[in-house]
């Protein structure tokens, strides 16, 4: 009778460490997933640069600097990108991608500013069907990246609590997730200044 019980009580800690494996294993794929889906915005984003950069170049020839800056940090953005997908788990590829999407969104802000001081390049339909989609793309990586940071959440939360502490390091969930935060450039977050002088 005691082997009986004895055997009963292994057999629901078994059951017991199967159940938090799965569910760690089940949180990991979703921010993965996430990820993955951060990646393609982010790809669509990259994407578009290079048309918006040549679109301008015809009318912002004497600006070259600030167009070479923009294509540079998005080569840099996508080899950032192409680091964190391939462990999405890692903290230093999340911090250098974020780092690398700074840098973009710095550049990309500086390309802004100096469009404004060419009308036919804000009124051309390219233009203006470039930028809209390049908003469009921005939002959709902000909402991505909402929905990556919960799932990271969830799941550094899950396991930093008790019981699955204990067995997280056994099962090969021993770091935390790195959350995914943009730092967002000066140019971008600057309210532009109004004068009526």
């Amino acid at each position: 009778m005691e082997f009986i019980i004895f055997l009963v009580i292994i057999a629901a800690l078994v059951f017991w460490g199967v159940a938090i494996y799965n569910k760690l294993v089940a949180l990991k794929n979703r921010y993965e997933n996430g990820f993955a889906q951060i990646e393609v915005q982010l790809k669509r984003r990259y994407d578009l640069i290079p048309n918006l950069v040549e679109t301008a170049k015809g009318y912002m020839s004497h600006e070259r600097d600030t167009l070479e800056a923009v294509i540079n940090a998005r080569n840099q953005a996508m080899a950032g990108l192409q680091a964190a997908a391939a462990n999405p788990g890692s903290a230093d590829a999340i911090k250098e991608l974020a780092s690398a999407e700074g840098v973009l969104g710095g550049a990309l802000g500086r390309l802004n500013v100096v469009m404004e001081a060419y009308p036919d390049l804000k009124a051309n339909a390219n233009m203006m069907q470039l930028t809209e989609e390049l908003t469009t793309t921005e939002n959709k990586v902000s909402f991505a990246r909402q929905a990556y940071n919960d799932q990271i959440t969830a799941y550094n939360t899950y396991k930093q609590t008790f019981p699955p502490v204990i067995f997280a390091s056994m099962f090969g969930h021993a770091l935390d997730a790195e959350l995914l935060e943009f730092e967002d450039s000066a140019e971008i977050q600057a309210a532009p200044q109004v004068s009526f002088n």
